[in-house]
């Protein structure tokens, strides 16, 4: 039980690496489009292609990254033998540690 417990951590913390993608795309569509119609961001001054063509390249990066990440935890999380409303959230949160180094890791 316990190899499968380690494994879900190790799989989730690898698949953070690769996520690092569809979550910066994610955030550049947001702080280029609604957030900064709503005043909360600055838009990027050189964003003049419009935000349809944002949406042709994240939709399918985010959508085959969830489903690798869907289809990992799936199998794991069987096998580790933990309560899913523990196992889920902590592999969300797990997935986006290296995406929070970096962010950690550039003001410092």
């Amino acid at each position: 039980m316990w190899k499968w417990r380690l494994t879900a951590v190790g799989a989730n913390l690898l698949l953070g690496v690769p996520g690092v993608i569809p979550v910066w795309l994610v955030w550049y569509f947001l702080s280029n489009g609604p957030f900064a119609d709503a005043g909360l961001t600055v838009r990027e001054p050189t964003e003049n292609d419009g935000m349809m063509l944002w949406l042709v390249i994240i939709v399918p990066v985010v959508a085959v990254f969830g489903i690798i990440w869907w289809l990992v935890n799936e199998r794991v999380g069987r096998r580790a033998a933990l309560d899913p409303r523990v196992y889920w959230p902590t592999g969300v949160l797990l997935t986006l540690v290296p995406t929070g180094v970096l962010i950690v890791g550039s003001y410092v």
